[in-house]
């Protein structure tokens, strides 16, 4: 697989569902991938990359700025409140609001800042107690509040069970997001994101099937697909 093995099935993905070309941003997830397959697929003309870290994406981001222009970084990962101050500056867009303690750190900073990324709200659709985001349930509540504290909220995020149908937590994500006047619907990776654009994805999120499965030599097999 490659990038343009990638954008021909989304752009496939696009036809299918009757939606227009373009509508769909590609996430490349250069989470813990070396540097020389970032760099390939920087080369190759791509622009938009999703990390999980912020000191990750410290540490090789800046110098790749520099070097090509037009690169935008979002965050997909958890973001811790003492790390907030410096994702506000790494990062075009935040993928994990997932708490009022969070919102508030965010708020604070953009008043001190002058700016803040665009944010999606996390929503644990799988209502799985080991992974981060809202509940549906609270989801609502939790969004006005985001719009309360005047942040740039522009859509939600969820990342489904493993063992359990993805389109129907991608159906869910979506109905959560249209009755809350949200556009950006935050949602698939490389072994499902075709189903998430037939169900709105604005930005898929995916990783090994750019880059190959993390840890592993290039042309390597890939014993177990990866999550992203």
């Amino acid at each position: 697989m490659s990038l343009a093995d990638i954008a021909a099935r989304i752009d496939r993905a696009l036809a299918a569902a009757g939606r227009p070309p373009g509508s769909v941003k590609l996430i490349a997830v250069s989470k813990e991938q070396p540097a020389e397959r970032v760099q390939a697929v920087l080369e190759a003309g791509h622009r938009l990359f999703g990390e999980n870290r912020v000191q990750e994406a410290a540490a090789k981001w800046p110098a790749w700025r520099e070097r090509f222009p037009g690169v935008a970084v979002h965050l997909i990962g958890p973001l811790q409140t003492n790390k907030a101050r410096q994702a506000m500056g790494l990062f075009e867009a935040i993928h994990s609001l997932d708490r009022p303690r969070l919102a508030e750190t965010l708020a604070r900073l953009a008043q001190d800042l002058g700016r803040c990324p665009d944010l999606f709200v996390q929503v644990n659709t799988g209502e799985e107690p080991q992974k981060a985001g809202v509940l549906p349930a609270e989801a609502d509540a939790f969004i006005a509040r985001v719009r309360q504290l005047d942040l740039p909220l522009v859509g939600l995020m969820c990342i489904p069970p493993a063992d359990e149908e993805p389109s129907l937590h991608f159906a869910l994500l979506a109905k959560i997001a249209a009755r809350n006047g949200l556009a950006g619907l935050s949602m698939g990776m490389s072994g499902d994101f075709e189903r998430a654009i037939a169900l709105g994805a604005t930005h898929v999120r995916v990783g090994s099937a750019i880059f190959g499965a993390r840890g592993l030599r290039p042309g390597a097999a890939a014993a177990t697909a990866p999550e992203t």
